[in-house]
């Protein structure tokens, strides 16, 4: 299986609910993101997909939620913003526009994996089929 992958940064802020201590406090964190889509075969150029594609769709999917509180951000408003279910919003509209590109580049791609670091030694991960998000 190839994979190809890139990765970038933004800092928000938010909050936990439940029984998360300190954290239930609005605090910030200078996320990092990592975006790696995977397939077993190569196009004819050679390449999975274009590198240059994946950063534009994740500087794009980042954008929105660069220096705002995660709890006001659509499709993550209502939800309590633990790094899971930051990586599986992210995945959602990284899949999206990833099938925007249609085929032949999406035909390609078996699956998508997202990570998110809050800090260098904390992350999440969602990872499923590109074509089934369900797993």
């Amino acid at each position: 299986m190839f994979e190809v992958g890139v990765r970038a940064e933004f800092s928000a802020t938010h909050r936990l609910r439940g029984d998360f201590g300190a954290a239930t406090q609005p605090h910030g964190h200078a996320y990092r993101v990592e975006a790696v889509v995977r397939g077993p075969a190569l196009g004819p150029d050679g390449t999975l997909l274009d590198v240059e594609a994946l950063r534009r769709l994740l500087d794009d999917t980042l954008a929105p939620l660069a220096g705002r509180d995660l709890d006001t951000v659509p499709g993550l408003c209502g939800l309590n913003t633990t790094a899971e279910v930051v990586a599986r919003h992210l995945f959602d509209v990284l899949r999206a526009g990833l099938l925007r590109l249609g085929d032949p580049v999406t035909g390609r791609l078996a699956s998508l994996c997202v990570t998110v670091w809050e800090s260098p030694e904390v992350w999440a991960g969602y990872d499923a089929t590109l074509h089934d998000p369900a797993g």
